[in-house]
């Protein structure tokens, strides 16, 4: 209906530009729904908007408007409100057809093909390879998640990927840490660095390795820690960490020689295999996890620095080899190859965007956490002196989640070891309560996540409330089944004008803006939006349940309101499913 408005208002202003010959006039029709039903059903500000371009006071204009508006049988009334808003009654939709589609559709309903089959890439968490994931990427994983899903149900073909960091300083930490406890183990008197990874996967996974090779790669730790720099001491004294750690690890490469690759490698893979079977049991799939190795390994990261070179959008200083990403509104040039002739992860970044365009995708996605709003800017500056299109490129950020219990944020350090992994965090709420309770707000707001209230089976927990409404009605054609009764849907859909209550007038309301709200939802790449029509949708069942029985005596009543229930039930579980949540029959 949006759409529909959106272009009356259009031809409306056509036929006044041409009337009073107005000059172009850069405008966007906004069309939004009305809080209060008392000033109908939907608004629009435009003759607020283009008041002053056309000198005529806001209300002048927009009954010029309205006497110019195109004759629609949906539309009932049009009014002038307030300063110059201009209200829109429409038609109420055919209840019958509108159950009837959802009856018949089913878990299609709410689907379109806005996208066109468009090809769209979404990479979400990406996490590096150095650890379990903590509850951080888990807002990441369910916002990407929902986000792919909603697309795909708007039409779009959607390819989700996972960048897999294996390369670069901090797969390096790992392996180092990896392998002195693993000569800890083999007994080697071990000083550990301080900036090492300090978890108990770290132990895990060196005990792996000494199962599988034994004493393969046991060293002396004479040899190991002989003539390196001090490290910093606990309380902050002594040397540079960064410098110790980088001298450790160039000391494990010398040591280990071919072997330290492998060292490298098994780490890595013991980590990332636990990511992936974390993610598929939050049920997180991708269609590809990309390795960040395999750019270099190709020389893509080469090619994209020469083909910026090419175009002139380089430049050296202090030895180290410069983008100017200046010229395209970026605050600052970047780095791509520092003064000792290691390539920065900017220069990746721009080798792996490269590629997924390269890949014939129309939209690219990259979800990140918000301390990346940097990165941005820098990337799609790259893009644009590639010749590629910035403006297919979309970065929404997804803030922090802090864990509350018992009403006490739960504190957490991802380096020493000491966090709450996405596991651990699953486990203690369920995959349901984790993937609602991440997106219930917008992913760019902070978010506080409370234990408690995610476990608690109340009205007050958001996922229990919509699992209780779906299980609800269920629970009526149980009901129905014992009383050795049957669905008519065709006569229920016959009888809709016996739905007359407030409670059955508002269902069915709600019920019609699914489709629109789902559209709005996807395009906006809000999952929020769909949370949020789902609790709504739920408070109005339950409202109905309370007040009003549904397996009547009047056999026309009793179809009608049992087709209304299903239609509830099927939209809800549709709903949820996009959402990742399940759709309990009992509870």
């Amino acid at each position: 209906m949006k759409v529909f408005l959106k272009e009356l208002v259009e031809r409306s202003l056509n036929a006044l530009q041409q009337q009073h010959a107005w000059p172009a006039l850069p405008y966007t029709v906004q069309i939004e729904r009305t809080r209060d039903e008392k000033h109908g059903d939907y608004a629009t500000n435009i003759a607020l908007m283009l008041s002053k371009q056309v000198r005529l006071k806001p209300q002048e204009l927009a009954q010029l408007l309205i006497d110019n508006f195109p004759a629609s049988p949906k539309i009932q009334k049009i009014e002038i409100a307030g300063p110059g808003f201009i209200n829109f009654y429409v038609v109420p939709e055919n209840e019958a057809a509108l159950l009837h589609q959802i009856l018949i559709q089913k878990e299609n309903f709410g689907h379109s093909d806005f996208g066109k089959n468009k090809r769209v890439h979404i990479e979400y968490v990406s996490a590096n390879p150095t650890g379990p994931l903590h509850v951080g990427h888990g807002r990441g994983a369910a916002y990407g998640a929902t986000c792919a899903d909603l697309l795909q149900a708007i039409g779009y073909q959607v390819h989700r990927e996972y960048y897999v960091n294996d390369a670069g300083r901090q797969m390096d930490i790992l392996a180092v840490s990896v392998w002195l406890r693993y000569l800890e183990i083999l007994g080697e008197p071990i000083i550990f660095p301080s900036n090492a990874y300090r978890g108990d996967y770290i132990r895990d996974i060196a005990q792996s390795l000494y199962e599988q090779e034994k004493d393969r790669y046991r060293r002396n730790a004479s040899a190991v820690f002989v003539d390196l720099p001090e490290d910093e001491k606990s309380d902050g004294t002594g040397g540079d960490k960064e410098a110790y750690i980088d001298a450790m690890i160039a000391r494990a490469k010398v040591l280990l020689k071919d072997d330290y690759e492998t060292v490298h490698q098994y780490s890595a893979d013991q980590i990332l295999q636990d990511i992936e079977e974390d993610l598929a049991e939050f049920g997180v799939i991708y269609q590809a996890w990309f390795s960040e190795k395999s750019l270099m390994k190709k020389g893509a990261v080469q090619a994209g620095v020469e083909a910026l070179e090419k175009g002139g959008y380089l430049y050296r200083k202090e030895g180290a080899l410069w983008f100017r990403s200046t010229d395209f509104g970026d605050e600052k040039d970047r780095v791509l190859i520092r003064e000792n002739g290691v390539t920065t992860y900017f220069a990746s970044d721009v080798a792996y965007h490269w590629n997924k365009l390269h890949r014939g995708f129309d939209i690219i996605i990259d979800v990140l956490g918000a301390d990346h709003h940097g990165y941005i800017p820098r990337v799609k500056a790259a893009m644009q002196a590639l010749g590629l299109n910035p403006e297919a490129m979309y970065v929404p950020l997804v803030q922090f989640a802090t864990l509350y219990r018992d009403g006490e944020k739960v504190q957490m350090s991802t380096r020493s070891g000491q966090f709450v992994t996405l596991r651990e965090l699953r486990h203690e709420v369920g995959n349901d309560a984790a993937r609602f309770f991440y997106i219930m707000r917008k992913s760019e707001q902070h978010m506080d996540f409370d234990l408690d209230l995610a476990k608690s089976q109340s009205a007050d927990n958001p996922v229990y409330y919509l699992q209780y409404a779906h299980a609800r009605i269920c629970s009526v054609f149980r009901q129905l089944q014992e009383k050795q009764l049957t669905i008519d849907q065709a006569l229920g859909l016959k009888s809709v004008n016996r739905l007359s209550t407030s409670y059955e007038k508002a269902l069915i309301k709600q019920l019609a803006i699914y489709s629109e709200m789902l559209l709005v939802a996807a395009k906006k790449l809000e999952p929020h939006s769909l949370a949020n029509y789902l609790r709504e949708l739920a408070n109005l069942f339950h409202s109905y349940y309370n007040a009003e029985t549904f397996i009547v005596d009047d056999i026309a009543l009793r179809n009608a309101r049992l087709c209304l229930i299903e239609a509830v039930r099927q939209v809800m579980s549709n709903g949820l499913k996009l959402l990742g949540v399940s759709s309990p029959e009992k509870m």
